[in-house]
């Protein structure tokens, strides 16, 4: 007999049949969770609202927040730009920007469907950092149909002067290259590409630690990577920035290794970054992953939802206290467990209801929080090394070990320390405008996150947001295991 879910949905190992072997528990987890997610967004309608900041203390306050009051304000604006950060929300605004073409495990979208992860993203960045943010959906499809870079560089170029910094997301290689690239030369404000920086930082993070309870050198360490998106080819070149032997690396894309064997890579100069990792990694010219993986120290997975994408028997042929990172999502590519039976002595996936989460959820927050009140122009590498080493310093000093070696979304306090140290760096390296010291930033990411976290458990004590009924977490449940009890489940 099965328990009710509650509302809070923990302990979901507990809610299933206990004769689900390992596999079946880790496919009903996936499947109870997007069909609750169904219900959940059709219940709400979306998952985000605006709720001003100032209040209407009488009548006169209208013409205070818009006509004739606020015309002041347009000239302040017009004669000090520097104005537009301090007298309206920009100052901590970012656009989520994205064209869905690639969204999560499922590819093309259309520009509509990928607003359930925008949305989703701007929730975690208002809870987690305390800012604001806007789910921007675009079409980017030309006159021909094709997704076209321009049209996203031209429509962030325009629409920057809202904004305090533009995160980049689902937006399909090679277009992200080349997007990302060119608008971080071009705009006033910091454009960052999460799928990319953020997921380079969170992984680098997760290394680090994992590197030390397993007791390895980064320069030593041979390391195995497999997907070629703008994910894995930024993880690496990070990875190698922090102090990684590219000579030690091979990197596999759909079709082969990389390395300078790959003709059709460096004749297609869309890729250029994937011929960067070609360029570099891969000398003796590994081409399959049996002998990639033959005594291999680290897999990085990146490339499409699994599970058995990554085969057990290439983890066996990993050396002692191997480290396997498979990231893909909803379904990592290989499941902890079955990793584990190969020989995997710690293992991380992008996903919440596994140890060691490798995700974005706990580097945009922090970044962007800490680049926001700097007033940063851009999100350099150095900023997402410096958040991935706040990250792993913050899980070290709480004790690490093989099923926790990076803070989760619940470690509230990691992201003022991630905000003040990604703003130090920002200083460091020159663009930051309006520098602040450590303490200062430190501690109004605090405030501004409590704020945050605060209005949230205002509108749900006082019912302003209502709670999810019982009988839809009961129908996901009932609907769940009634899938998995079909014959071949």
């Amino acid at each position: 007999m099965t328990e009710k879910l509650n509302i809070k949905l923990d302990n979901l190992d507990q809610v299933f049949p206990a004769a689900f072997t390992p596999d079946q528990l880790a496919r009903a987890k996936t499947m109870l969770l997007q069909r609750l997610s169904l219900s959940a967004h059709r219940f709400y309608g979306g998952k985000m609202q605006t709720v001003p900041k100032v209040g209407a203390f009488g009548f006169n306050w209208f013409n205070v927040w818009y006509t004739p009051g606020v015309s002041a304000v347009s000239r302040a604006i017009r004669d000090d730009y520097a104005a537009s950060f301090e007298m309206a929300s920009r100052g901590n605004l970012v656009a989520i920007v994205s064209d869905s073409t690639r969204v999560l495990g499922d590819g093309n979208c259309s520009p509509a469907g990928g607003l359930g992860v925008m949305e989703g993203k701007a929730f975690l960045m208002k809870y987690l950092g305390g800012v604001d943010a806007v789910a921007l959906c675009m079409d980017s499809r030309n006159a021909k149909g094709e997704n076209d870079p321009d049209t996203i560089i031209e429509f962030v170029k325009r629409l920057q002067p809202s904004f305090g910094a533009v995160n980049l997301e689902d937006i399909s290689q090679p277009n992200c290259y080349r997007v990302l690239d060119q608008l971080r030369e071009a705009c006033e404000i910091p454009v960052w590409h999460d799928d990319a920086q953020g997921t380079g930082c969170v992984t680098l993070a997760g290394l680090i630690n994992a590197l030390k309870v397993a007791g390895k050198d980064i320069a030593k360490a041979r390391m195995v990577f497999y997907g070629a998106g703008a994910s894995n080819t930024t993880i690496a070149s990070l990875i190698m920035q922090a102090g990684a032997d590219p000579a030690n690396i091979v990197m596999f894309d759909s079709r082969d290794s990389l390395g300078k064997h790959r003709a059709d890579v460096q004749a297609d100069k869309r890729f250029y970054r994937k011929w960067e990792i070609c360029e570099q990694t891969n000398p003796t010219g590994i081409r399959d992953m049996e002998t990639a993986m033959t005594g291999a120290d680290v897999l990085i997975a990146l490339s499409k939802p699994g599970p058995d994408v990554i085969k057990a028997e290439w983890v066996r042929k990993m050396g002692k206290k191997a480290i396997v990172f498979a990231c893909a999502n909803p379904v990592p590519e290989i499941y902890p467990h079955t990793a584990k039976e190969a020989g995997a002595y710690i293992v991380a996936t992008g996903r919440g209801d596994f140890p060691n989460q490798v995700n974005n959820s706990v580097g945009f927050p922090g970044i962007l929080k800490g680049a926001l009140l700097v007033r940063a122009t851009k999100v350099t590498d150095a900023m997402a090394i410096a958040a991935a080493r706040s990250l792993a310093s913050f899980a070290e000093k709480k004790g690490i070990h093989p099923e926790y070696i990076i803070p989760t979304m619940e470690e509230t306090g990691v992201f003022p320390q991630e905000a003040a140290d990604v703003a130090m760096q920002a200083i460091a390296d020159g663009v930051a405008r309006a520098p602040m010291t450590r303490e200062a930033v430190y501690e109004k990411a605090r405030t501004d996150i409590a704020a945050s976290r605060g209005l949230l458990d205002h509108l749900i004590a006082e019912k302003f947001i209502a709670t999810p009924p019982q009988a839809m977490l009961d129908e996901a449940l009932a609907w769940t295991i009634a899938q998995m009890q079909q014959p071949g489940k």
